[in-house]
């Protein structure tokens, strides 16, 4: 079916795989599971070899972050739910990220569009909510890889990737839309990067001093009201 497409395809499609269901490791690759012989990463990544647009692959069951390693690349778009193998527990991501695909609340930019960045953070600070809410560990942290390098990132940590996933959407441009502003975009990840930390700070309360807990969260509530005032300003029409 993939070959199929492919030969319609053109440089400037996109190839959206969106992976629900039940992920292994075997020690050497990870695979997922289907009805008969199961896929191994190596399979997928043979599968996906030449395909002329940009890939966006998105593995959302446990263990699927080898998926990551073996399928980087050039115009790839990768994102797993876990950014380890051991992580084996059955994950939550999909649900939220299937959701965000369509939540305007997702569109951090305003532009009435949810890219492939933005529904990975909405969907990767629901998991955490998930967990927090329930006061338990996080059994799954989703990466992104968008510069083929092969090593991800999560939202908190974005690195150099989400430029490209920033820019990559599922429904077709409009006329006259903005171009994707990449001041902002660094701003949105600053964003959801102090957001965790508040977050975090929350749960370590009971742990610190009063004025130590204090002092730390005068300092993140006020960057991100910087930040939060300069998004506003970039996304003001």
């Amino acid at each position: 079916m993939i070959a199929s497409v492919a030969s319609r395809m053109t440089r400037d499609d996109v190839l959206f795989i969106l992976l629900i269901g039940h992920g292994t490791f075997d020690g050497s690759d990870a695979k997922f599971n289907l009805v008969g012989p199961d896929l191994e990463s190596a399979d997928w990544s043979a599968l996906l070899k030449g395909i002329p647009g940009r890939v966006v692959l998105v593995n959302t069951s446990s263990a699927s972050f080898p998926f990551l390693e073996r399928l980087s690349g050039p115009r790839r778009i990768i994102i797993t739910a876990t950014d380890s193998p051991a992580q084996r527990y059955d994950t939550v991501f999909p649900e939220y990220f299937i959701r965000a695909l369509t939540d305007p609340g997702a569109d951090l930019d305003k532009n009435e569009r949810v890219s492939m960045w933005e529904a990975f953070a909405a969907a990767s600070a629901a998991v955490r909510r998930h967990y927090q809410q329930r006061g338990q560990l996080s059994t799954e942290h989703a990466l992104l890889d968008d510069n083929g390098d092969g090593v991800g990132n999560e939202v908190t940590t974005p690195g150099d990737d989400g430029s490209l996933a920033s820019r990559t959407y599922l429904d077709e441009s409009r006329p006259g839309e903005r171009p994707t502003d990449e001041v902002l975009l660094k701003l949105l990840q600053r964003k959801a990067t102090l957001e965790a930390e508040v977050e975090d700070l929350k749960i370590r309360r009971q742990f610190l001093l009063p004025g130590d807990y204090a002092k730390e969260f005068e300092r993140l509530m006020i960057e991100l009201s910087l930040v939060s005032h300069d998004i506003r300003a970039r996304t003001k029409s």
